[in-house]
């Protein structure tokens, strides 16, 4: 599924994004993280600050749904990892949108590359 046009220009501009894997049972929802996202072209995309070994990452690999929280809006998803051709347009994008962060170098780091995810919405959400 895709996201839609209007979700994906409210989704440029916000900064309240918090993902939320589900837990090992695949039905409850973890702690929500607060993470950086960012759209490229009609996808959104996360990345872990910590890169592979945050919790919030594996477990969205390990479960691959859960929540996003964007736009003042919660949005059942499903997280996908991303190659690296992808991550060049990601890191525009973290440059674009976040650079007046002290945080941005971390966040286009090696580390945070190699925990970048995409995140499209479920069936529902269309």
């Amino acid at each position: 599924m895709v996201w839609k046009k209007q979700q994906l220009l409210a989704f440029a501009s916000a900064d309240d994004c918090r993902v939320s894997p589900f837990r090992a049972d695949g039905t409850t929802y973890g702690t929500p993280t607060f993470i950086w996202s960012v759209v490229v072209g009609d996808a959104v995309f996360v990345r872990a600050y910590s890169g592979t070994r945050s919790s919030w990452y594996q477990a969205a690999l390990a479960q691959r749904a859960g929540r996003l929280h964007l736009a003042d809006r919660d949005h059942d998803v499903a997280f996908s990892p991303v190659s690296d051709q992808m991550n060049d347009l990601v890191d525009e994008a973290y440059r674009e949108k976040y650079n007046h962060s002290r945080y941005l170098a971390a966040m286009i780091s090696d580390r945070a590359r190699q925990a970048t995810l995409m995140v499209t919405p479920f069936p529902a959400e269309t």
